[in-house]
């Protein structure tokens, strides 16, 4: 039996829309078999309701089926349990943790029957054609931090290690946003003042995580590209923002499409900033959970486990 271990990621981290993503210490686990039982099974922990167990619902299945016709491998019988341990629909990459969970397992179950598995390119230009986009697929499978682009097609990236002592605080309401809805308000054009501001804002970014330069990361978060057009969408955005800063964050932004917010935050003041995000979005009428979590260095594991026990 595979075992595969694929972390939750935040994506955008404010300027960097489709581009920039962290990987997050908070991780959707999947054991993958093949039981020489005719039909495949999908077992779910963690998420409410049967229709994840449905193979037209779950997309650790989907990738998985996908990987082995691209390696054109048939296995006799999948089994396939699940464990969720990422919010769905917060903003924090669950649709890109089950994707490459599913073609990391299916590809390692393959290698060990045929001696052939996918590269990690073949993996990432996969996950890329379900998601749609590379930002949150990219740290997902390599962890870190990840600036990601398609060109002609074909997936790019960089990857780098979190500074030393950077952590996140990460806002998560109790109310789903899909990712589909939050790209609903968003403007199909943008001003050449609002590109500039989030080019220079992006770059800005890379180049203060690269140095350590934490003291720039309240300015390299600010964006005008989405998040002021989806802060209907979620109420009291800007204010949850600015209590993080009050209370010492370093860099805050929308994660991903929302509903979460991510704090850029230094090691030993995750509370006061707990505290502050929490009141806040009560403030607004949101009940939220407020976690302290490390940026992962490591992206999608794999172990090959014991299933007689």
């Amino acid at each position: 039996m595979i075992k595969v271990r694929v972390p939750a990621t935040s994506a955008n981290l404010g300027p960097g829309f489709d581009t920039l993503g962290v990987a997050l210490e908070m991780y959707n686990e999947i054991e993958m078999a093949e039981t020489g039982i005719l039909d495949d099974v999908i077992e779910v922990e963690g998420h409410s309701g049967g229709m994840l167990e449905e193979p037209q619902h779950n997309l650790v299945y989907q990738a998985a089926r996908l990987a082995f016709d691209r390696l054109g491998y048939r296995p006799y019988g999948l089994l396939l349990r699940e464990r969720i341990g990422i919010p769905v629909a917060r903003g924090l990459g669950s649709s890109a943790a089950a994707i490459v969970a599913g073609l990391v397992g299916a590809s390692a179950l393959a290698e060990r029957a045929t001696g052939h598995g996918l590269s990690q390119e073949d993996i990432l230009q996969l996950a890329v054609q379900m998601e749609g986009h590379p930002d949150n697929v990219t740290p997902a499978l390599v962890g870190g931090f990840t600036v990601a682009c398609m060109d002609e097609g074909r997936p790019l990236f960089v990857r780098f290690d979190p500074p030393p002592g950077l952590e996140a605080v990460i806002a998560i309401p109790e109310i789903p946003l899909p990712t589909k809805t939050a790209r609903g308000v968003l403007p199909g054009e943008v001003t050449m003042a609002d590109a500039v501001f989030n080019l220079s804002r992006a770059t800005l970014l890379v180049a203060a995580l690269l140095t350590g330069r934490l003291d720039l990361l309240a300015a390299a978060t600010k964006d005008r590209m989405h998040q002021p057009y989806r802060e209907a969408l979620v109420p009291g955005l800007r204010a949850v923002i600015q209590a993080a800063l009050d209370a010492g964050a370093r860099g805050v932004a929308l994660s991903g499409a929302g509903p979460s917010v991510i704090a850029l935050v230094e090691r030993g003041n995750q509370e006061p900033v707990q505290s502050a995000m929490e009141a806040a979005f009560q403030w607004h009428g949101s009940d939220c959970t407020v976690r302290a979590v490390a940026l992962a260095r490591e992206g999608a594991r794999v172990e090959w486990v014991d299933d007689r026990a």
